[in-house]
């Protein structure tokens, strides 16, 4: 990605923002209900909850994705089913309960299948001349393993994970307003249910920026990991 591709992406991101902040500030002066606070006073709430309230729950909602999507990437088998996987919640809460795997395990089994099929369409569509070169010179499976299949696979599986990643942040939510007492879904639950709305946008706002973070460092993986692309 070269480098004014990366500034006109950082560029069209901060007018996204201030775009929504906007709009936001206009709809909020224009309706004035409780229901739409002004982003004024929920970013002077996250400043005043974080460290107290909020910052446990994303901590522990960025854990639940970050394991989510690396047990994702390492599964090499297929796992499909020919249901929608979100329907398979029930079933993997009284198999696993309530707790840490039965969560990680749907966000596992909703987007681990973008990346399987990815990687191996990425290796399928490699050229067999590369592969009879670099045997022709004497490699063995490991070189070309490390020297063709991974380089090669590598940027598509970083595109299947920037894709699988929105996914995982919208499963979360889901998944983490049942028994659970930590993470971001369960603070804006609760915070809904306790019709505190200050307390709701700021958790929808900080879940937006630890996806929007979680965006960036896969930017900053495939520039440093596929330079050469």
């Amino acid at each position: 990605m070269s480098t004014l591709q990366s500034r006109g992406k950082w560029q069209g991101a901060l007018y996204s923002f201030v775009l929504v902040i906007i709009v936001w500030q206009a709809v909020a002066m224009l309706l004035k209900i409780p229901i739409i606070p002004t982003p004024t006073a929920v970013f002077t709430d996250i400043l005043q909850i974080f460290q107290s309230r909020m910052e446990i729950h994303l901590l522990y909602s960025l854990g639940r994705i970050i394991a989510g999507i690396a047990i994702s990437i390492l599964l090499g088998v297929s796992l499909g089913f020919p249901v929608p996987k979100i329907a398979l919640l029930p079933i993997v809460m009284l198999l696993f309960g309530l707790g840490e795997a039965s969560k990680l395990i749907m966000i596992v089994l909703i987007i681990v299948f973008q990346i399987i099929i990815t990687a191996r369409d990425a290796v399928k569509n490699i050229p067999q001349e590369i592969f009879r070169s670099l045997q022709s010179l004497g490699a063995g499976r490991r070189q070309i393993f490390s020297e063709i299949i991974i380089p090669a696979s590598l940027p598509e599986v970083i595109t299947a994970t920037r894709l699988a990643l929105g996914t995982a942040v919208s499963i979360l939510f889901f998944t983490e307003t049942f028994g659970t007492e930590y993470g971001m879904g369960y603070f804006i639950m609760d915070a809904w249910m306790r019709v505190n709305y200050l307390d709701m946008y700021a958790g929808i706002v900080m879940l937006s920026i630890l996806g929007f973070c979680l965006f960036s460092a896969l930017d900053v993986a495939e520039k440093y990991f596929c330079s050469w692309r």
